[in-house]
């Protein structure tokens, strides 16, 4: 005996009715860390010297930028599910739950866009 209702068993939604996406979300974003993080690694490792002039030129590379933006956003987009959940989970009053997810979550999107926004500023010449 369930206690689902027949459209509930249809659909496959639990209680939350989007606690699936989230579980998929945060597997996929890992899953897509895995192969940036070994090419941001191996691509530093194999630059001739960690120095400021080095660096620029590598990330003045048009595939080095773009593969740079989507580790930035892939890797702010993971870390917010993660935080996300953690606050569900730990933060216990209605309104300082919400209060607290809407300030991880403007957090995570001025740490992407600040990234981005530094990637690009570099990859188009106008770095310091």
């Amino acid at each position: 005996m369930s206690l689902r209702s027949p459209l509930g068993r249809v659909l496959g939604l639990g209680a939350a009715k989007d606690g699936v996406q989230h579980w998929w979300m945060q597997r996929l974003t890992s899953v897509a860390l895995v192969p940036l993080s070994i090419w941001f690694v191996v691509s530093l490792l194999a630059l001739p010297a960690l120095d400021h002039p080095a660096v620029v030129a590598w990330m003045s590379h048009s595939w080095t930028a773009l593969l740079l933006v989507i580790f930035v956003l892939t890797a702010t987009w993971h870390s917010q599910l993660g935080v996300r959940v953690v606050v569900e989970d730990y933060v216990h009053g209605a309104g300082s739950k919400t209060v607290t997810l809407v300030i991880v979550t403007f957090t995570h999107v001025l740490i992407a866009a600040a990234g981005v926004f530094a990637v690009l500023r570099v990859a188009f010449g106008r770095a310091p």
